[in-house]
């Protein structure tokens, strides 16, 4: 085995420590020698390698922080060759890899400074998937300390951990068997000191399993941040020089002046109105400074901008901490107002509209038959996803004008996000065989839209008669801290969220959690701020459900008139190749004759799908003859005959099943040829005699004539 050698003369550095188990190694200098940093970490046979190039110097004409974090998927990583029949390189990322890029994103941007405006791109590439976990975690440690690396002001390291339950347990590292068969999946990212994101699916879970979870998992990720400290020290990291894009104080100062007295009382009002007030308050402000500065002003009309949104956001903040007082004049633990509608699409298989306050979630359902399913072929998956749920929130929805395209890494996030929170409580395709499709189309936002998606999803499955085990609702929790003090907001609208400090998701059934997701803008939050906001959104979701249930109290028992009906049959696998004939010549035909949809699994089962019951009772027909096994003692009714010979005639009892008439069973009287009784062609009654020991079938025209006479003559006498 050959050594790599660096051009740069520089040593390559490795550090290693257990973590969860097994040895974490982080590496530098042995790939990359042009990047800014990057670091190769090994985890098992998992290998994934960190990469960061930071901008010298500020990307101008930017208001924000140009960070982007890309998570690539490599099928070689998995010894695989994509499933694809005409695409075998990697192309754009799957969804998995942009929920997963995101994932990494969200507990690394809080940490740089505000006003840093240097490019920054972080690309966490999988080169070896062990099978056994999933590498995210990983990746997100590479990235971590590859940041940590460039001497750039990133106020690390992160590091993150998976842990399912196994057997009502936390277990770091679970294998994804696990984590499908427990009743909790959930990340956790955080630094030394504090928690920086949460996400998870769960199965009912209490609000105390979560807090368990949450302090296993912060404690389990301290070896990973040690590591990457002790690799700084090892690699003598020297700080980068950069500039911050600071808001002037002497403007600052300036606004808060004109805008003394005028905030306060005058902006608690609930949205639209508070959004006139500002906008209002914001004309009147540029007005007065156009006229003191002059022409000068247009220059200085972002800074002037800034500064007032500055203002703004603390007046809010000190509301909340000072008077517990919110924007739009509720309490900390109020919800806006509700209401909801269901079934007003006529063609849709179920739809509904959930409004809370100014947001609004539109969902549709559509039911299809199982072969409508979609194929997901990553460097993880090669399987089949059944029930979807897609979210769509175009310009207009926050009265901008925006080109339409195809979905972003937030709409994406918020689709995965409330798909994810019903996952949990879609009924399985033995006892519900069809694909289930939600879209959610937002019509207004202000405020936690996914939370409305996942309200909007459950009323229109509900609304399509989909038997799901429990309705789901869910909440945004919001925080504001001084860090001495700290409010937990339920419901938050657009305004908390920009000015505050937390976003908290949390859904759920009346049992327990089914999902969360939560990101921070603050370094860092404890367990027990954490535990408060679980604790407070469990009564804001049962208010939401409250609602939810007065509009659909359960799943309508029958399925829209427009919805695809779908009956299931079990037949012999070793028949499957029959029913679908050489080439699909069977399968074809019978679903071009009978106009029914047919999927076939595996194990035999068979799903007939249309919305024409006759049409699923033929198809079903069809395929039960062609499948039926000879019965011994039964009689075939108008069965044909197929070929006379001098001893017997050879009878069709069903398709490719002849069996043998000898001459002596045609009649109870002698028959001298069997040509004088049948020709070829006739439909004839035969009853089933005995299969012998080479599968031949003997049958009998006169048994069957004597068993039908002798039922009948009983029921004469009676």
């Amino acid at each position: 085995m050959g050594h790599t050698i660096n051009p740069f003369g520089k040593k390559i550095i490795k550090v290693a420590t257990d973590f969860g188990g097994r040895e974490l190694s982080l590496e530098v200098g042995r790939v990359g020698f042009r990047t800014s940093a990057s670091v190769v970490a090994r985890y098992g046979d998992t290998v994934v390698l960190g990469t960061v190039m930071i901008s010298p110097e500020k990307a101008p004409g930017l208001d924000y922080f140009p960070l982007s974090i890309d998570y690539e998927e490599k099928f070689y990583a998995a010894g695989k060759i994509s499933g694809s029949r005409f695409v075998k390189r990697e192309g754009r990322p799957s969804d998995k890899a942009v929920l997963i890029g995101r994932l990494i994103d969200r507990p690394i941007r809080p940490l740089w400074p505000k006003g840093y405006r240097n490019e920054v791109q972080g690309v966490a590439t999988v080169l070896s998937m062990d099978p056994n976990f999933r590498p995210d975690m990983v990746a997100m440690i590479a990235m971590s300390a590859a940041f940590m690396l460039t001497g750039a002001p990133f106020e690390g390291p992160v590091a993150g951990l998976r842990v399912g339950l196994v057997d009502g347990k936390p277990k770091a590292f679970a294998s994804p068997e696990e984590l499908d068969k427990g009743s909790l999946d959930i990340v956790l990212a955080g630094t030394k000191d504090g928690i920086m994101m949460v996400e998870a699916g769960a199965r009912e879970v209490s609000e105390a399993q979560v807090i368990e979870a949450l302090e296993f998992a912060h404690k389990q990720i301290q070896p990973a941040i040690a590591l990457q400290n002790e690799l700084v020290q090892k690699v003598g990291v020297e700080p980068q020089e950069y500039e911050l894009l600071k808001p002037d104080e002497d403007i600052q100062k300036r606004v808060d002046a004109w805008l003394s007295g005028k905030m306060g009382a005058n902006l608690r009002t609930p949205h639209p109105e508070r959004g006139d007030i500002v906008r209002k308050l914001e004309k009147q402000m540029f007005e007065h400074f156009v006229s003191e500065i002059g022409d000068n002003f247009e220059e200085l009309k972002d800074e002037y901008e800034e500064a007032f949104t500055t203002a703004l956001h603390k007046d809010l903040r000190e509301a909340i901490l000072v008077e517990n007082i919110r924007p739009d004049g509720r309490k900390l633990t109020e919800i806006r107002p509700l209401s909801s509608e269901v079934g007003f699409l006529p063609r849709a298989h179920g739809s509904s509209l959930f409004t809370r306050g100014v947001t609004q979630a539109m969902n549709i359902v559509t039911l299809a038959p199982l072969s409508y399913a979609q194929m997901i072929d990553t460097m993880e998956e090669n399987t089949e996803k059944r029930y979807l749920h897609h979210y769509n929130a175009p310009g207009y929805t926050v009265g901008e004008v925006r080109r339409l395209g195809s979905p972003g890494r937030r709409e994406i996030g918020h689709s995965h996000l409330a798909e994810r929170a019903l996952e949990s409580v879609i009924p399985p395709e033995a006892e519900f065989p069809y694909t289930i499709r939600a879209v959610t189309e937002i019509m207004s936002q202000n405020g936690s839209t996914s939370m409305a998606a996942t309200c909007a999803s459950t009323l229109a499955l509900m609304d399509a008669g989909v038997p799901i085990k429990a309705p789901v609702s869910g909440i945004a929790m919001g925080l504001i801290t001084d860090g001495q003090k700290a409010a937990v907001l339920s419901d938050i609208a657009d305004a908390e969220d920009f000015a505050g400090d937390m976003d908290f998701k949390v859904t759920g059934t009346a049992k327990g959690i089914t999902a969360l997701q939560m990101d921070i803008k603050v370094h860092g939050l404890s367990i027990d701020i954490l535990g408060k906001a679980l604790d407070q959104s469990k009564a804001g979701r049962a208010a939401i459900l409250e609602h939810m249930l007065s509009i659909l109290p359960q799943p309508r028992a029958e399925l829209s008139p427009h919805a695809p009906r779908v009956e299931t049959i079990t037949i012999n696998p070793d028949k499957i190749r029959e029913v679908i004939g050489k080439g699909g010549e069977m399968i074809q035909k019978i679903t071009g004759e009978t106009g029914a949809e047919i999927d076939i699994k595996d194990d035999g089962l068979v799903m007939i799908a249309s919305p024409d019951k006759k049409s699923i009772d033929a198809a079903r027909q069809w395929i039960e003859s062609i499948t039926a096994e000879p019965e011994v003692g039964k009689i075939y009714h108008n069965v044909p005959v197929v070929n006379v010979m001098d001893f017997g005639a050879f009878v069709q009892i069903m398709p490719g099943k002849d069996g043998l008439v000898h001459v002596s069973e045609m009649s109870e009287q002698r028959v001298e040829k069997p040509s004088d009784v049948v020709k070829e062609g006739d439909k004839v009654t035969v009853k089933l005699v005995s299969i012998d020991d080479r599968g031949r079938l003997q049958l009998s025209m006169k048994a069957a004539v004597r068993e039908l006479k002798d039922k009948k003559e009983p029921d004469a006498a009676s």
